[in-house]
């Protein structure tokens, strides 16, 4: 069997007297497009920001490659080799698409913006940023401002910036939301083609993009996996149709 990539095991997050994340245990092998879905509230971001190092959690571990990273401040993480993006878009609006892609490349060679070292004059952080252009389609966008983009075009800008680390795992937060059709056609293909050959955790509530790109399924529900299988064993699965879709256990399955 093939050693994960990423390992949770009994991962459990508290607020107060609360507990959100209960108790999880999840296994991403190398490779692997992994989806999690689940209703609002099932603690579906809450185990991003612990995977991701935005929180630590009350019990339990996360491992990378076989080393704990729980507790670790995202940038270490980071730099270890998992990236995330986040439903809410985290680009430079004001400055242009090309400036904002060179500034993650700089972020993943320990750089920072000098005053008497021009930028411009170190040339592997513009053929990195121009190879990330062409990866995510955005050459003929490269010195307009970011926040000129359209959403779809910001979202593809962001995966640029997550990909300049080149990350072995990358974590997705909801990458379609608010997107048109013809949007959500566009992004899925991207994602698809950057994620080839590397592990990805997406979150997603649109269960065409989720059964079109996971490999497998984790169905989170309050706090805990209650399933895990493939698009065609979780979209059958009686439990997760009550739980999740709102149907009784004994209601007929659609082929």
């Amino acid at each position: 069997m093939t050693e994960s990539i990423l390992s949770i095991r009994g991962l459990r997050k508290s607020f107060g007297a609360t507990e959100i994340i209960r108790g999880i245990d999840l296994e991403l092998p190398p490779g692997e497009r992994r989806a999690v879905i689940g209703p609002n509230g099932a603690g579906k971001s809450t185990l991003f920001h612990l995977v991701s190092g935005n929180l630590r959690p009350s019990a339990g571990e996360v491992r990378f490659e076989g080393r704990r990273i729980d507790g670790l401040p995202p940038q270490r993480i980071n730099r270890r080799g998992l990236a995330r993006s986040f439903q809410i878009t985290n680009i430079f609006p004001r400055l242009s698409v090309f400036e904002n892609i060179r500034l993650a490349v700089m972020r993943s060679h320990g750089l920072q913006y000098t005053f008497w070292r021009p930028v411009d004059r170190i040339a592997v952080l513009g053929e990195e940023t121009d190879r990330l252009l062409e990866q995510v389609r955005l050459q003929r966008h490269a010195q307009e401002l970011a926040g000129e983009l359209s959403y779809s075009g910001q979202r593809s800008l962001e995966l640029a910036m997550t990909l300049a680390s080149d990350p072995r795992v990358i974590l997705l937060d909801e990458p379609m939301a608010g997107m048109s059709t013809e949007e959500t056609g566009h992004t899925l293909a991207l994602i698809r083609e950057v994620t080839q050959g590397r592990a990805l955790l997406l979150v997603e509530h649109d269960m065409d993009v989720v059964f079109a790109l996971a490999d497998r399924i984790s169905v989170l529900v309050y706090g805990q996996v209650i399933a895990t299988g493939t698009p065609q064993e979780i979209r059958n699965d009686p439990a997760v149709r009550e739980a999740y879709l709102g149907e009784p256990q004994d209601a007929e399955v659609a082929a």
